[in-house]
């Protein structure tokens, strides 16, 4: 009981918590004329979020098991599963955003603002890392590392990431949620396959990073 106990206190209060407030409270008051790319917001969320959500999820995954047990060295492995992952998670994002332009709604009901100078970029590039790594650390390598502790299988452990994942991502409405589906479907796959957890989160933050980017492009 303890495991599952400690595994949805963690998915409330580090991932569902936050959704739950943007859902309720919409995006912060000015978020539609903002002006520029959030630098302070940006660092208060690494500080006070991410560092911290990360440690304590890698505190309570050695708690009991040291960190050479895990497998987890880099390695060849984690070049080739980032290689097939990051074009993979591309090409379902654009899919995503082009049929949903298509049908004439929005993939997502948040405004991206791009970075528009190097130490916000190098600020941003951060963020996006940290995030990647906190959201692949739980939902792939904690919850599919553990299966037999939960007593799931390997497909209701990828079921469960899935739609746990999907949950957080609820915010960015319908076509935001499929994206988040198909995308934590290819990424339990990949980590599955290849045992990597570094792989898939240096492709997760290359793909969020991307999409800032191409953001830039067109808004510039």
């Amino acid at each position: 009981m303890g495991v599952y106990l400690e595994a949805i206190i963690l998915y409330v209060v580090v991932f569902l918590s936050g959704s739950a407030s943007f859902l309720i409270n919409g995006p912060p008051a000015g978020a539609e004329v903002q002006a520029g790319f959030p630098v302070t917001a940006t660092l208060a969320g690494i500080m006070l979020r991410s560092i911290p959500s990360l440690a304590l999820i890698w505190f309570l995954l050695l708690k009991n098991k040291k960190l050479k047990d895990w497998g987890i060295k880099p390695g060849i492995k984690d070049l080739v599963s980032c290689i097939y992952t990051l074009p993979c998670l591309l090409i379902i994002g654009f899919t995503v955003t082009f049929v949903s332009s298509k049908v004439g709604e929005a993939s997502l009901q948040i405004t991206l603002v791009s970075p528009s100078n190097a130490f916000e970029w190098i600020i941003l590039c951060l963020s996006c890392i940290l995030a990647a790594y906190l959201e692949e650390s739980f939902f792939r390598f904690y919850l599919l590392s553990r299966r037999n502790e939960f007593k799931l299988s390997a497909v209701w452990a990828l079921s469960l990431s899935v739609t746990l994942f999907s949950i957080c991502h609820i915010y960015e409405g319908p076509w935001g949620f499929l994206n988040a589906v198909l995308s934590s479907i290819l990424l339990c796959f990949m980590f599955l396959r290849y045992k990597s957890i570094h792989g898939i989160s240096i492709a997760h933050a290359m793909y969020n990073i991307a999409v800032y980017v191409i953001n830039a492009m067109v808004m510039g």
